[in-house]
């Protein structure tokens, strides 16, 4: 798994599209997990909640985000933070002020993210209603 251009965006610097060789259909491709991190419940809805603020602190995003537990929240938003979608700033306050924001990298997700996400309301009902189907045809005489 080898990359024809490595391009590692710090916050503040502009995405710029890079040639790949990543396969995440092949074993160990680190894409694959990076696949994981941007399909995940709480980084989708962590991302987006951070798209539509400026700058957002732990606890306005453990309000907005109902039933993310706060262990959840402080695992996900360091994943992000790991892998440059989301800027952590500390403020030299008393007490001391945190704040979240999305960096320039995961600004390029924010389109993708509102289509599944827009996809997933328009769709939740025949979703239901599939399962409703399959639960009914697969329960067997108990």
């Amino acid at each position: 798994m080898e990359r024809d251009e490595v391009s590692a965006v710090a916050p503040g610097q502009a995405v710029t599209e890079a040639t790949s060789s990543w396969d995440p259909y092949a074993r160990g491709c680190p894409s694959r997990d990076l696949l994981d991190r941007i399909g995940d419940k709480w980084a989708v809805l962590v991302l987006g909640e951070l798209g539509n603020q400026a700058a957002c602190r732990f606890t306005q995003l453990r309000k907005r985000l109902s039933g993310v537990s706060e262990k959840m929240l402080t695992q996900t938003l360091r994943a992000l933070e790991r892998d440059g979608l989301v800027l952590r700033t500390v403020y030299p306050e008393v007490p001391v002020r945190v704040e979240y924001e999305l960096t320039p990298l995961s600004e390029t997700l924010r389109e993708p993210l509102k289509a599944l996400t827009e996809w997933s309301l328009r769709h939740t009902e025949a979703v239901l209603a599939a399962r409703e189907v399959y639960d009914a045809r697969t329960e067997g005489p108990s």
